[in-house]
């Protein structure tokens, strides 16, 4: 079952969370990941939407309010999809990922967009067979303060 994330039960989400962050080669940090997240709903920052298998969440993502000018629409930035690795292959992902669709629409945005390491084979497999199209007409930067 897939619903939007009950904020009394923030705690299972940040096991999910510190688990994504470890999968990234992050350090777990459950203290200020919990923090990052509570500050993420308190101000409204993003969408969670969390998979619940077993009485327990085993997958969430979230999704981050973007816009763009030339269509002078919202649009989604679906940053954070994770599921435990017991529970892959039961079609997780993509009842988390066809939610954001769902939300999509709902919200009147103009679409979704995501990025993936060329590396994320699972990845790379799963959003083509979703729908996502690939853009190579552009070139992706980053600039960081680090």
């Amino acid at each position: 079952m897939i619903t939007a994330l009950n904020i009394d039960r923030l705690d299972e989400l940040v096991d999910l969370f510190d688990n994504y962050r470890v999968f990234y080669e992050k350090e777990s940090d459950k203290i200020a990941a919990k923090q990052f997240l509570q500050a993420r709903i308190e101000k409204q920052e993003s969408v969670i939407f969390v998979a619940e298998k077993d009485e327990k969440y085993v997958g969430f993502t979230q999704l981050y309010p973007l816009f763009s000018s030339t269509r002078m629409q919202r649009l989604w930035l679906l940053n954070d999809l994770y599921v435990l690795p017991e529970y892959r292959g039961q079609q997780v992902s993509i009842a988390l990922m066809n939610q954001a669709k769902q939300y999509a629409k709902e919200t009147g945005a103009c679409g979704i967009s995501l990025e993936t390491a060329k590396s994320n084979f699972i990845g790379n497999q799963l959003y083509p067979r979703q729908d996502f199209e690939l853009d190579a007409d552009h070139n992706y930067y980053f600039w960081s303060t680090v």
